[in-house]
């Protein structure tokens, strides 16, 4: 189904809309215009590097999470075992 991405001349709002052989104009859903500029849309690249770099950067994000808790426990630590 080709979803294309339109700007309303009217108003300027911009959306997607999926378009279907058969069916009525698309039409702006801000001010319901009919005169529409449909966009380039941009395409999606997927490459083994970048769900490498992807699952990278995710792996560093729980690193970072769970570091801020090893360090508040540590301190917990240390402040109780003196007590």
């Amino acid at each position: 189904m080709p979803l294309y991405d339109f700007r309303c001349k009217n108003c300027h709002h911009e959306f997607e809309a999926l378009v279907r052989p058969g069916q009525p104009p698309v039409e702006c859903p801000e001010c319901h215009s009919q005169e529409l500029e449909r966009l380039l849309s941009l395409f999606a690249v997927d490459t083994a590097e970048r769900r490498q770099a992807s699952a990278k950067q995710s792996r560093q994000r729980q690193i970072a999470k769970r570091k801020d808790a090893y360090i508040a426990e540590e301190e917990y630590r240390e402040k109780h075992d003196k007590e």
